[in-house]
């Protein structure tokens, strides 16, 4: 194993952590800026199909866009203190 590889195992964990986190905040914050109070729940009767389908998929989308900027910063931090890239 590559230096780059151990030492990007425990940062690669917090990042994932972290990037959850975050992406819950940024989804939270979003769907309040639509106009919604809370995101609905899959199970709640009172919600429409298109709303909890709509949020569903904007929560998948902000999910997927922070992990990866996340991922990737950490990435390039671990290539910056070891000189190469994690695999």
């Amino acid at each position: 194993m590559k230096t780059s590889e151990i030492a990007y195992k425990p940062i690669g964990l917090t990042l994932g952590v972290a990037s959850g986190m975050i992406a819950g905040a940024a989804f939270r914050q979003t769907w309040k800026m639509i106009g919604h109070d809370d995101a609905p729940d899959a199970t709640d009767e009172k919600r429409t199909w298109r709303e909890i389908l709509v949020s569903a998929a904007l929560q998948g989308a902000i999910f997927a866009v922070v992990r990866a900027a996340v991922d990737r910063a950490g990435a390039t931090g671990v290539r910056r203190l070891t000189g190469t890239w994690p695999d």
